[in-house]
């Protein structure tokens, strides 16, 4: 199964929390323990994700009595790419998708253009959607007459 790691999942919970429009402050710096409780997440869990969140250039970080943590550039201008490079590193479906040279059958592999064919299209997708989308409700499902059964018709060719 394919899956961002639990961390990168948060992370994207606590960056829509700092994309979140809040009333009189548009850009409002928060700290950790206030990025936590929006977020519903533990204080040491929000402090872990902000440091390569920072260091990616997602986020920016404020010392002193009234520091916290914004976003570095709109949510508008921050794909979901960016995220899970700053959280895992480069996005690869297989190893050599991201690296020549750590596969003993590289050679010979059949399959290796087909894979990284792949992961272009799942990094084109993550490029695609925005954090501020992230923040729109998703789109309704289409209403369907039997929402527990599905029909598909199937057409046999005659002999």
């Amino acid at each position: 199964m394919l899956r961002v790691t639990k961390l990168t999942d948060y992370a994207t919970v606590v960056l829509t929390v700092l994309a979140a429009p809040s009333p009189g402050a548009p850009s409002a710096v928060l700290s950790a323990p206030e990025l936590a409780e929006r977020a519903g997440l533990e204080v040491p869990t929000v402090a872990k994700l902000l440091k390569p969140l920072a260091q990616a250039g997602l986020v920016e970080g404020f010392r002193g009595a009234n520091g916290g943590y914004r976003l570095a550039r709109p949510a508008d201008q921050i794909g979901l790419l960016d995220i899970v490079i700053a959280m895992e590193g480069p996005l690869g479906m297989t190893e050599c998708s991201v690296h020549d040279g750590n596969c003993g059958i590289e050679q010979s592999c059949g399959v290796r253009a087909n894979w990284r064919r792949i992961n272009d299209v799942v990094v084109d997708a993550l490029r695609a959607v925005t954090l501020a989308q992230m923040l729109a409700p998703p789109p309704a499902a289409p209403p369907s007459s039997d929402s527990t059964a599905r029909r598909i018709d199937v057409r046999l060719a005659s002999a």
